[in-house]
């Protein structure tokens, strides 16, 4: 991994979501996009058997779809095809009804890629498992874990470092679920 590509894809990252915090927080989002960075190198440091600079960028750009006025084009013109094909998997299709619509969608899609995506989707869930707001209901805090748990059981062949990392933050969240 090059050091240039990484700070190419943050610097572009950071623009993008210059005015978005992390929910239920003041931090700005690049503290979400640095830890899903930060759990996929964990991992090829656990073992190198995926594409780092492909993962990384991907793990970078992994919302600007969908958070930002981004578009895939622009991201394709940036970082490649390639790279705009994984942030668009990761991305949900808002055209669907339900949430639960949307990410098994969106599971089926990354499962139909390289694995690197899978890698960043669980990335992502683990960085997302933490703490959840104040403003959470019970209900939407069981639902977030039920979601987890199928996001895990879709992706558990992609890497056994992250699939184990993420099954034990399922297991901590889940006294979340029972006493929010």
């Amino acid at each position: 991994m090059t050091q240039e590509l990484y700070q190419e894809a943050m610097k572009f990252a950071g623009e993008k979501h210059s005015n978005q915090k992390v929910p239920g927080t003041n931090a700005n989002y690049l503290l979400h996009i640095s830890n899903v960075a930060m759990e996929v190198l964990m991992a090829y440091f656990e073992n190198k058997n995926f594409d780092i600079n492909t993962a990384i960028q991907i793990a970078i750009l992994h919302d600007v779809l969908e958070d930002t006025d981004t578009t895939f084009d622009e991201i394709a013109k940036k970082f490649g095809t390639p790279i705009a094909n994984g942030v668009q998997s990761l991305t949900k299709d808002h055209q669907l009804e339900s949430k639960i619509e949307k990410m098994n969608d969106s599971l089926e899609r990354i499962n139909l890629m390289p694995k690197e995506i899978g890698i960043v989707k669980l990335a992502d869930r683990i960085t997302n498992l933490q703490k959840p707001p104040i403003s959470w209901s019970a209900e939407k805090i069981r639902l977030y874990f039920e979601e987890s748990k199928s996001i895990a059981n879709a992706l558990s062949d992609k890497n056994e470092y992250l699939f184990e990392r993420l099954k034990s933050k399922i297991k901590a969240y889940e006294n979340f679920k029972i006493n929010p």
